[in-house]
């Protein structure tokens, strides 16, 4: 049985502390942006290869 939604309502909050927070992220050390990027290609594998079971 099909779902309908109607209406949709999304609010967000705008932090401006956010902004610097994310400026301090993107210039991390080049071993934490090597971990993270580990991390992101061992999760697309694991989706690669449960697509590929199905």
């Amino acid at each position: 049985m099909p779902i309908v939604i109607k209406e949709l309502v999304i609010t967000a909050v705008v932090d401006g502390n956010a902004d610097q927070q994310a400026t301090s992220a993107a210039t991390s050390s080049p071993e934490a942006q090597q971990q993270i990027i580990q991390a992101c290609v061992e999760q697309v594998l694991a989706i690669l290869e449960e697509k590929k079971e199905r």
